[in-house]
């Protein structure tokens, strides 16, 4: 099954879950529990935190759910805040930060990179801790669309129809959608 988020990113061949992480564990758990999926694939774009241009394509299986405030020691969590998928779909090139909110500090987020952490997209944590509760593989593959600076949401939205255009390209060469 192939999912996207929603609203204004859509695509024909993915089934849309929701923006953020709450309306995509709602959507994707009420889909799991209904008519469980063998395997799911998140298509997306995503933020980069500076080691990834604009357009490029990141697969990933490993997603991480850390806020800004971890980077400057003002909180910490005794969660499990990175979960990686056991899967044989997609490579393991970096791991998605993911949050509710936007990061617009170039200097603060681009400490992320430290960690593994290249891109951020807004739901792809949420879709992996569904799948892991109901035993199903699942990956991700997001197009950048934006650094992660004060322009951020200006960058999304003068690059995401080219984004869109390249990523569907990008899965009709590799055949994952026809």
């Amino acid at each position: 099954m192939i999912i996207c988020a929603g609203r204004n990113e859509t695509f024909k061949f993915a089934e849309p879950m929701g923006v953020g992480l709450i309306e995509t564990s709602i959507n994707l758990t009420r889909k799991c529990l209904f008519d469980k999926p063998d395997f799911i694939l998140f298509v997306g774009s995503a933020g980069s935190y500076g080691e990834h241009n604009i357009f490029d394509i990141i697969e990933s299986k490993r997603a991480a759910n850390i806020e800004l405030s971890f980077l400057q020691n003002n909180s910490y969590t005794p969660l499990d805040n990175v979960l990686e998928s056991e899967n044989k779909f997609v490579k393991n090139d970096t791991i998605v930060n993911s949050s509710n909110y936007i990061s617009s500090n170039f200097s603060l987020s681009k400490k992320f990179n430290a960690y593994g952490i290249g891109v951020e997209n807004m739901e792809f944590f949420a879709v992996l801790q569904v799948a892991k509760e109901f035993e199903i593989p699942v990956g991700g593959i997001f197009v950048v669309t934006n650094y992660t600076n004060e322009t951020a949401h200006e960058d999304f939205l003068k690059n995401h129809k080219e984004a869109m255009s390249k990523l569907t390209n990008s899965l009709l060469e590799k055949n994952i959608i026809k």
